[in-house]
């Protein structure tokens, strides 16, 4: 649903919250089900309109689906001569990318429209084709769809270095992809994100031969097929961290369930330099965290670089600038992986931050206060950073296209409610 967020800013957050299933690793293991025509069980999926749209892609190439109130997505292929994605289905997400290895793996053939997504600059798939030549496929480009097919693939050793360093979803695709493969793949300079790991670890539930998941370098040696698999997503770091940036503003005290704090040291590291209190409290029998964060009501200026994992995510960049724009000094933000997203910059000025860009490094001038004011979200975290924002500012914050963030945050109003927040959300029909 989309329309507004209505946040009265100034209230402390206190309590428990829990983090759901990560977004950025369910993506990839539900289109991963295509590998099999054996039932597949995941857990812990969040409900997204991201995740809604990946179960339509699926249905769309022969998957019965079916999503439990629970968490739990069961899916199983009744027809692979579909191989078409539809651009009216890939326009909305860049993830849909994905399904671009399975379909070649398992089906030979793929008509695949280019992906869709936040407006966060420029986000090539060059090195997804890369990857899938190398495998052999032949790859042409026509109307709009990528369009690949191969009468089988084979392993190869394959370099994924992008101007930005690796790529997640690359990754992910290429690896998807090499699990059919004949022969030996190995990728270099491959993502190490905890996401890439998790799908390393469903593929090898499902009967696939991986090595070295978490590394630069990813070692598959190819099977002639794949079977079902039962597999549990990670929680998602980048919901964690969130939440550790709206204690942190707030001068909250609130304790995050059921995370990974390995998972978050780089955000963890700038969190403590500034003067925030972040503690493992404990852990649960499934091996994950409850971490305690404790705000204060002054925060030291930082300089802070985005890095690939493990280093601090692009995907807090946003939330961590809301932050420091009431940090006593300048602090310097250098985004090293999307050089242009910084669309939370100018509405972030509208509440009275003072901040400046040159390239790709912001400078932020801490203030006594943020003001509320009327706001629109351009992407999912920059939707995140104005909430945030929008948690202490004096006044009344509308934060508007709030579909932005039902695409990666599950029920982030409640369950920011239930901390304490002042949040209401209005239906576009009425804002």
């Amino acid at each position: 649903m989309s329309g507004s967020m209505v946040i009265d800013g100034g209230h402390r957050l206190y309590g428990e919250v829990s983090v759901s299933g990560a977004k950025n690793a369910a993506l990839p293991i539900l289109v991963a089900t295509l590998l099999t025509q054996e039932e597949c069980v995941i857990e812990h999926v969040p409900f997204l309109s991201d995740i809604s749209g990946i179960l339509e892609i699926l249905r769309c190439l022969g998957a019965n689906v079916v999503q439990h109130e629970d968490g739990t997505v069961v899916t199983k292929v009744v027809d692979e001569t579909a191989c078409t994605a539809p651009y009216e289905l890939v326009n909305k997400m860049r993830a849909s990318i994905g399904v671009l290895g399975p379909l070649l793996a398992k089906r030979k053939h793929a008509k695949v429209s280019f992906p869709g997504g936040c407006v966060i600059g420029l986000r090539p798939i060059d090195l997804h084709l890369k990857g899938m030549a190398a495998l052999g496929a032949e790859i042409e480009i026509e109307h709009g769809y990528i369009l690949a097919k191969t009468n089988h693939l084979k392993g190869a050793e394959i370099f994924l270095g992008g101007a930005f360093g690796s790529t997640v979803l690359g990754t992910a695709n290429v690896m998807m992809a090499a699990t059919l493969a004949q022969g030996t793949t190995v990728i270099e300079n491959a993502a190490c994100e905890p996401e890439v790991q998790d799908l390393a670890n469903f593929l090898i539930n499902m009967g696939a031969k991986i090595q070295g998941a978490g590394s630069h370098c990813i070692i598959i040696e190819g099977v002639k097929e794949l079977h079902g698999a039962r597999h549990r997503i990670i929680p998602d770091r980048i919901e964690a961290g969130t939440f550790m940036a709206a204690a942190a503003i707030t001068d909250g005290d609130i304790t995050i369930k059921d995370a990974k704090l390995e998972h978050l040291m780089g955000v963890v590291d700038k969190l403590r330099e500034i003067g925030v209190r972040v503690d493992k409290v404990s852990e649960n029998k499934d091996g994950l965290d409850n971490i305690r964060i404790r705000g204060t009501k002054s925060y030291k200026p930082c300089v802070l670089t985005t890095l690939p994992y493990p280093g601090f995510p692009t995907d807090l960049q946003a939330q961590f600038v809301s932050i420091l724009c009431l940090a006593s000094g300048i602090s310097n933000v250098t985004e090293k992986i999307y050089p242009d997203r910084f669309m939370h910059v100018a509405e972030l000025s509208r509440m009275g931050a003072k901040i400046s860009k040159e390239g790709p490094t912001l400078m932020i001038e801490g203030v006594n206060h943020l003001s509320g004011a009327p706001v629109m979200a351009s992407d999912l975290r920059a939707s995140a950073a104005l909430v945030i924002a929008g948690l202490v500012g004096r006044g009344e914050t509308t934060v508007s296209h709030i579909y932005h963030l039902d695409r990666g945050y599950e029920k982030l109003d409640e369950k920011l409610q239930k901390l304490g927040a002042k949040i209401r959300r209005i239906p576009s029909s009425i804002s």
